[in-house]
């Protein structure tokens, strides 16, 4: 009997018959998967394929709860559980509360003094790490093609600004002083953001704009939570050694360390999770940098999100200088592939300037007159796009699960 296909199916209109299909479902990959999880923080495992991995556990909870019409309930009670160690909120379903007092608990094999030296390393890069979660790590979403996709048909899709505030929480979260500690939230927003997903596992795959876009079946498996890890901890601790950035050994471990914790708290098994930088760098090569490719969904994304910093009254804070700042991280192929003009000023400046301003930035070297100028202009760039980050977290941002995918007859936020 040939492979009942849950694509076709939704495209005959057979979404309850191709619902049964899911388990069944089998992604496919351009080159066999390689990466051994002898290199990953459990040092063995069974070498699956994380692209047909997905999180069991919560996706049967969160369909369930979704066709119990129970979602919108829970929602409402969640927006008062905001410290990782805050009780769960009175009148949740005895399924769901089950789930999350065992998925907030953190792993055995979480190091206390590696996070402590993580918050240590944020405070001293806190400006860095800013640009770099936005800019590098934000754009880079939009050439992740399944990433793009699954974002611009989702119910994330409509409000582009409110979906890039929850994501930039969980990057401000992890960089807080007491990130996973009682009084902390990071625990709280990886429980909430891996629900989401089972979400959207469930609700994407319903929808016909994803399904005759897409090249796969179910979104959101362990590789594409695994590919966006590696666009936010991996790409930011390349661009940092890159610009030759001073980082003590421990320091970079601690930094890891954090992002290695949030990936298991996010339900990813440990046999994905990459025990050093050189394995992060390793899977990586196989999981992220071959994928990178502009999409039609992508190139509408990436122009929403340059128009995004022009709201605050931040005058260098324009859409060529925030282009500009993303053909530098990612490349002229990725900007051009995403219709980024160029920008006669910025894009020279930074190319031969920014070293020496992070040099200067380091200590390393000392600023000289001719130099003072393009000095001023990238602190002030580093300050205010700080300024329009945490402006996106002033506001009490409340992760919730959604109920419905994108309604494509509207017109976007």
């Amino acid at each position: 009997m040939d492979r009942f296909n849950r694509r076709d199916a939704l495209k005959a209109g057979g979404v309850l018959g191709a619902f049964g299909a899911l388990a069944i479902a089998t992604p496919a990959r351009a080159q066999p998967w390689t990466w051994s999880p002898q290199g990953s923080v459990a040092g063995s495992g069974a070498g699956i394929d994380p692209l047909g991995v997905w999180d069991p556990e919560a996706d049967e909870l969160v369909a369930s709860l979704l066709d119990r019409g129970e979602v919108p309930a829970i929602n409402g009670l969640l927006r008062t559980w905001t410290r990782n160690s805050q009780p769960l909120p009175a009148g949740l379903p005895p399924d769901l509360r089950d789930f999350m007092e065992y998925a907030r608990q953190l792993p055995q094999w979480t190091d206390p003094g590696k996070l402590a030296t993580a918050v240590d390393f944020n405070k001293k890069r806190g400006l860095y790490l800013g640009v770099l979660y936005g800019l590098a790590s934000g754009m880079m979403s939009t050439v992740i093609p399944k990433e793009a996709r699954a974002v611009y048909y989702s119910k994330g899709g409509h409000d582009l600004k409110d979906r890039i505030s929850k994501t930039a929480k969980l990057g401000y979260d992890i960089g807080s002083g007491n990130a996973y500690g009682p009084d902390g939230q990071m625990v709280v927003t990886c429980v909430k953001t891996r629900l989401v997903h089972a979400a959207v596992r469930h609700l994407l795959p319903q929808s016909p704009h994803w399904v005759h876009s897409a090249d796969e079946d179910i979104p959101i498996s362990h590789n594409d939570i695994m590919v966006t890890w590696h666009s936010l901890p991996t790409t930011v601790m390349r661009h940092l050694t890159a610009w030759k950035v001073p980082i003590p050994a421990p320091e970079s471990d601690a930094f890891l360390h954090s992002w290695q914790v949030a990936a298991h708290m996010l339900g990813v098994r440990d046999e994905y999770i990459p025990n050093s930088w050189d394995q992060a760098d390793s899977q990586a090569a196989q999981v992220l940098d071959p994928i990178i490719a502009p999409t039609p969904e992508g190139a509408k994304l990436a122009d929403r999100l340059l128009r995004l910093g022009t709201n605050l009254d931040l005058a260098i804070l324009s859409k060529g200088i925030l282009g500009a700042f993303t053909r530098f991280l990612l490349g002229d192929n990725i900007a051009d592939g995403l219709a980024i003009a160029r920008e006669p000023v910025w894009d020279p400046l930074l190319r031969f300037s920014w070293g020496p301003f992070i040099a200067v930035r380091e200590g390393v070297l000392t600023i000289a007159p001719p130099t003072q100028e393009a000095y001023w202009l990238f602190d002030e760039f580093l300050r205010q796009f700080a300024l329009w980050y945490l402006a996106e977290l002033r506001m009490p941002i409340s992760i919730e699960l959604p109920t419905m995918n994108r309604d494509m007859s509207r017109p976007p936020r």
